[in-house]
């Protein structure tokens, strides 16, 4: 940290401010996203806790680093707001057709994905603390485990094994003792080791000929409307979710019901355009206009690989189309 930086940002003078925060803006973001499970609730975040920064300037001391410090507003920040009465699921539109019952075994109705081209993942590795590795950190099956603990917990497992804290700095962090802290973090680990669980068998090599192929027969399936031959690129235990909708199914028999019984709206979708989201394969869904002919966008479909089979599958709605540079229609 610049010394010449800090007082000239105290000073008034916002470039300097900018240059003393802008190398962890990024990856504080990410940090957020992971409290919360929303991107937009994650750029509120960031927003807030760089306002609060820029006024709390002189409070800062300068006996952490300026990315710790960013880090302590930032948790405290996404505590606040977990915490809040006001933070309710958004109104989702209901599916057009009926679905069967869900399995209700891991719904979480705030998740949303998040692009990769936003990702700002520490360069600097973490500290020796940390038991989760950058990219697994931030894939949806972690993202959507973290959703499932209460706030503090979630805040103590983030800093002491994503970020890599020491217990001493994240009971600083947080304002709790240490004893707090660690029996917090048990108590997270245990949940997560129930709720997030990666498959024995590692992901096919990221963008290697195998991957290519299975995500290729994924989308010969999905745009052909091929239940069995959907199903049987799955594993066993594999998951369907739709946040925010309250629908998600787990196994492959639930799976084959689900798409079974939303063939007729299913049958609409006419083209998939691929992107990225949270390190995994992922697509924009395109359904044709019978009036028109042309294409609009409809929702995002994001997978995870488990082995050479896919582990998940999570639809997404229409809305966060623009953050992945989707178009909202196609010739």
């Amino acid at each position: 940290m610049s010394s010449e930086l800090l007082q000239r940002a105290r000073a008034g003078d916002r470039d300097a401010f900018a240059a003393l925060v802008e190398p962890y803006r990024a990856e504080v973001q990410v940090h957020c996203y992971r409290m919360l499970g929303s991107l937009q609730d994650a750029e509120d975040a960031l927003q807030e806790t760089l306002l609060s920064a820029w006024l709390g300037l002189d409070g800062f001391e300068g006996r952490s680093s300026v990315r710790t410090w960013l880090y302590r507003i930032a948790t405290n920040r996404c505590l606040n707001l977990l915490r809040s009465s006001a933070r309710r699921p958004v109104a989702a539109a209901p599916l057009p057709v009926p679905a069967p019952e869900p399995t209700r075994l891991g719904e979480v109705v705030w998740l949303q994905p998040y692009p990769d081209a936003l990702e700002g993942l520490p360069d600097q590795a973490p500290g020796p603390e940390a038991r989760y590795e950058s990219r697994e950190a931030i894939s949806l099956a972690f993202v959507t485990a973290v959703q499932l603990l209460p706030p503090n917990q979630r805040a103590v497992l983030l800093l002491r094994d994503v970020l890599g804290y020491r217990a001493s700095e994240t009971a600083e962090v947080l304002g709790l003792t240490e004893d707090a802290v660690t029996s917090a973090l048990k108590r997270a680990r245990a949940t997560m080791e129930t709720a997030h669980s990666p498959g024995s068998s590692p992901p096919l090599p990221l963008g290697g000929p195998e991957e290519r192929a299975l995500l290729d027969r994924f989308v010969a399936a999905f745009t052909g409307h091929d239940v069995d031959a959907l199903v049987a690129l799955l594993t066993d235990d594999a998951w369907v979710r739709m946040p925010p909708l309250p629908f998600e199914y787990r196994g492959t028999a639930a799976v084959h019901r689900f798409f079974t019984a939303i063939d007729s709206h299913w049958r609409r979708i006419d083209r998939m355009v691929p992107v990225n989201a949270n390190g995994q394969p992922a697509w924009g869904e395109y359904v044709r206009d019978p009036v028109t002919g042309g294409l609009h966008v409809t929702g995002i479909v994001v997978v995870a690989l488990a082995g050479d089979r896919i582990g998940e599958i999570t639809h997404f709605e229409t809305t966060l189309a623009p953050y992945f540079g989707l178009p909202r229609t196609l010739d």
